[in-house]
């Protein structure tokens, strides 16, 4: 029979147990054996699970990702209730949960915890991850005492295809996309399998590889000031244009044995890689120390001073970007399930690594021209606030002319980041009736051993040895906002510079040692809980104890000297982190449900490395080895109405009360603490992480699902978040939070044909702090319209069209004034349309 999963499924909030992340044998076969056909099946299945299952947790499965427009696992959980998601270069890459901030999730594959390639986060880029390979993805709300405590947004369990007692099966899928903005084509495809070996032995697994062209037409404001006649202006102004090739490729195997008639073995693998080549041209003014000669509320003009020693002069640069990045994720688990009468034991060890390489990278190559004396004259108008166009209105003739633009440098970047995490841990339940029901009793233990360390090289190409000019390497853009001609072309680039000699190729000690960092992190927790469950109700209560030890390791360079001396911190602190839950059938139709738990955040390693960054305008961003760990009291409160079959309405109170909250913090060269200079190492402007004062999160979820006779199902989820937090003498919203976010679905299906319509929409957030509340950098609303149609031609075979982000929703960052909104980055997209073939045999 035709088999095609529910998009729907996707807007479910569906209940999980309360044992989360060791669920036992018999609850992951719940969760995963049904087999059902069709949208109105999958709805109706899962608000089944939902109804009989006992904690909090928000789900999607394989066929259901299958069916979306998302292609990596960021942008597959974007549709479930109080989850958006954060994008770069128009592709989801971080989860936000409930509005907050994706470093305050925690996210694992097959229970484990996946580390972050990346060298100054926590949070997982989730998109490393293609979502085919995966089974399911589950978004924990809420935590019980045998879960890691370490998160105050969700915990994300990504659980990779298994072998089961499911039918054989081979799915093979075949897809191209077209993106409208660089009209090119990109390929991917994708096999998965199961097959039981024998009556004990079983494989499942897949691969998946995709490349993905896209382009982004960008334009980013920085330094807004007055000047002293009271004209507003952005001292820079940049204009760049992208071309961004995504290649991805992934890798899973599982491998599941029965032992004994009470013992069941695992081993289980993934690995994906993500290659990211990031090709940018760049049109920047300068406007140094120049202010504009007129203006109004929402111009400035500008003409290049005589006086060059001032530094009044119009410094324009063009120049490209040529970076290889890689990124991996593997991750390597053995272990198994013991069940003796009335115990019950798991167990496993697993290693996991990320790393981030950059390689192959000149960023930039910069040609550069100073114009002074009169030489260019500008005006900006910045009446759009997503559009700031220029006109010359001075020195056209210089200023469009190639050869006016001499190299001024090469950058020559190479940077590698690496995450390792360990992980040992047991847990034994023991089951009893007791008080007409069942109680168990659960204990455990789990190690985690994990390092970070990031090395980073950059050498300086000058003075050429012969001449060099942009009139050398000249290029078309594929710019579309405004001309910013003359632009240089990539293989040209790549030619020229690899076959002229320079003067000059230098190590910049500075920038190549102030950067790197190691950090250690051991985490031993403990735990005990008990679950007593009747036909009325089920209680879950229990403590867990986790202990934390750091040591961190980086440097205090002397700039004048060109010496470093080793630096290093230790720091170790332990936590007692209770959690209680309750769910309770109040009628036939009626389900409530609360919880209540205490949980931390430890600060990324990146924050708490003993680094210190500059670049050439002195602007500096340094780490804090006193940082203390986010603590948080999180309380939950739900209700669930079935007023139909295959329906449900459905809302949740959530409080959070955070102390220690982190925030970056921007310093000028007078302000204290550090007033202008950090480790002998002067800077104009700098940034750096403390701790804030209490943070308080609360708000409100709501989801309503249905399934119609007709083919009609219906889906829509709202989550309003509420978040504030003390810093110094300012209240401001946490970062990343977005006071509203919802998602809607409205689908059909009839007979073999069956379409989707979806809408995600999350509020304005602050993204960063500024000195001040005008200076603050907060990010636009953002609102996604994608479509998804399949029709099955024959029981085991689709075809399917997906159309994404059809309103052409761009990205916008801001800050609040001088005098009003200020651009600070604009960034467009454009659609992508995807179509192929899928098969089940």
């Amino acid at each position: 029979m035709w088999k095609r999963s529910a998009l729907s499924l996707a807007v479910l909030s569906i209940c999980v147990g309360a044992n989360a992340q060791q669920t036992s044998a018999s609850e992951q076969d719940y969760l995963e054996e049904v087999v059902v056909t069709g949208q109105r099946a999958m709805v109706k299945s899962a608000i089944a699970k939902q109804r009989n299952a006992d904690g909090i947790v928000s789900a999607i499965t394989n066929d259901t990702i299958g069916s979306m427009v998302d292609q990596n696992v960021a942008e597959a959980v974007r549709r479930l209730p109080g989850v958006n998601v954060l994008n770069d270069q128009g592709e989801g890459r971080f989860i936000s949960v409930r509005g907050m901030d994706p470093e305050l999730n925690a996210a694992s594959v097959n229970g484990v915890r996946l580390p972050a390639p990346e060298s100054d986060t926590r949070a997982v880029a989730l998109d490393v991850i293609p979502s085919e390979l995966v089974e399911s993805i589950e978004v924990y709300k809420t935590l019980s005492a045998d879960m890691d405590a370490d998160t105050i947004g969700a915990a994300i369990q990504i659980n990779t295809i298994k072998a089961t007692d499911n039918n054989d099966f081979v799915k093979v899928k075949v897809a191209g996309s077209y993106n409208d903005l660089n009209e090119k084509y990109s390929p991917e495809y994708g096999v998965d399998f199961s097959q039981k070996l024998s009556e004990q032995l079983g494989v499942a697994g897949g691969v998946k590889y995709s490349k993905r062209k896209t382009s982004t037409d960008n334009m980013e404001m920085d330094g807004w000031t007055e000047s002293d006649d009271g004209i507003v202006y952005a001292t820079d102004v940049e204009y760049r244009d992208y071309d961004v090739t995504r290649e991805r490729l992934g890798l899973s195997l599982s491998v599941d044995f029965v032992a004994t008639e009470n013992t069941n073995l695992f081993a289980r693998t993934l690995y994906s890689k993500f290659e990211d080549t990031e090709l940018r041209r760049r049109l920047v003014f300068g406007m140094n120390d120049l202010q504009p000669y007129a203006g109004t509320d929402n111009s400035a003009s500008f003409i290049a001073g005589a006086d060059a020693d001032d530094d009044e002069r119009i410094e324009v640069r063009r120049g490209m970007k040529d970076r290889y990045e890689a990124q991996t994720i593997t991750t390597f688990e053995v272990g198994g399930e013991t069940n003796l009468k009335n115990w019950a034991f798991d167990y496993s060890a697993s290693w996991a690594k990320a790393d981030e390489k950059e390689y192959k990278t000149q960023d930039p190559t910069r040609f550069r021209e100073r114009f002074e004396d009169g030489e260019l004259g500008v005006t900006f108008d910045y009446s759009n606030l997503e559009f700031t166009p220029y006109i010359i209105t001075q020195g056209a003739d210089a200023f469009y002319d190639a050869a006016t633009y001499d190299l001024d440098k090469i950058e020559d970047v190479q940077g590698t980041s690496e995450d390792n995490e360990t992980t040992l841990q047991f847990n034994a339940s023991h089951f009893m009736n007791v008080a007409d029901g069942e109680l168990e009793l659960k204990t455990g233990i789990k190690l985690r051993q994990r390092e970070k360390t990031f090395d980073s090289t950059l050498y300086v190409w000058e003075d050429p040895t012969t001449d060099y000019s942009l009139a050398d390497v000249l290029g078309v853009p594929s710019y579309g906002l405004i001309d910013i001609s003359p632009m240089p072309d990539l293989n040209a680039v790549r030619a020229r510079n690899a076959s002229t000699e320079f003067e000059t190729i230098e190590l910049d000690f500075v920038e190549s040692t102030l950067e790197d960092f190691s950090v250690e992190e051991d985490v031993l927790a403990l735990y005990g809980m008990a679950r007593f469950t009747n036909q009325q109700m089920t209680l879950t209560g229990g403590v867990r104890v986790e202990q934390t030890d750091n040591k961190m390791a980086g440097n205090i360079v002397d700039v004048d000297a060109e010496t470093a001396i080793a630096q290093t911190f230790a720091n170790d602190y332990s936590h007692v982190l209770p959690s209680a839950s309750i769910k309770y059938n109040v009628s036939e139709d009626v389900v409530m449900r609360g919880g209540v738990f205490k949980s931390i955040v430890r600060p990324k390693m990146s924050k708490i490395a003993p680094k210190f960054e500059i670049n050439e305008d002195l602007e500096a961003v340094f780490g804090n080895p006193d940082l203390k760990p986010y603590e948080a009291w999180n309380f939950d409160l739900s209700v669930e109405y079935y007023f139909a079959e295959g329906a449900v309405l459905q809302g949740g109170l959530f409080y959070k009360d955070i102390d220690n909250f982190i925030i970056d913090t921007v310093y000028q060269a007078d302000d204290a603490p550090y007033n202008g200079s950090f480790n002998g190492v002067a800077f104009i402007e700098a940034e750096a992480p403390i701790n804030g004062d209490k943070a308080s999160v609360q708000g409100f979820e709501l989801a309503y699902n249905q399934v119609f006779d007709s083919g009609l199902i219906l889906g829509f989820n709202y989550t309003y978040t509420d978040s504030e937090g003390d810093i110094a003498d300012r209240t401001i919203a946490l970062p990343a939070s977005s006071e509203s976010t919802y998602n809607a679905t409205l689908g059909y299906e009839v007979g073999a044909f069956s379409a989707r319509l979806t809408m995600a929409y999350r509020d304005d957030y602050l993204d960063e702090l500024g000195g001040d509340a005008e200076e603050d950098r907060w990010v636009q609303d953002h609102t996604q319209v994608d479509f998804s149609a399949e029709y099955a031609v024959t029981d085991d075979v689709e075809v399917f069209l997906k159309l994404v982000n059809l309103t052409d929703e761009p990205y916008v960052a801001y800050q609040q004034g001088p005098s009003q909104p200020r651009l600070l980055q604009y960034e467009e997209y454009s659609f992508t349309a995807k179509f192929g073939i899928k098969g089940t045999f």
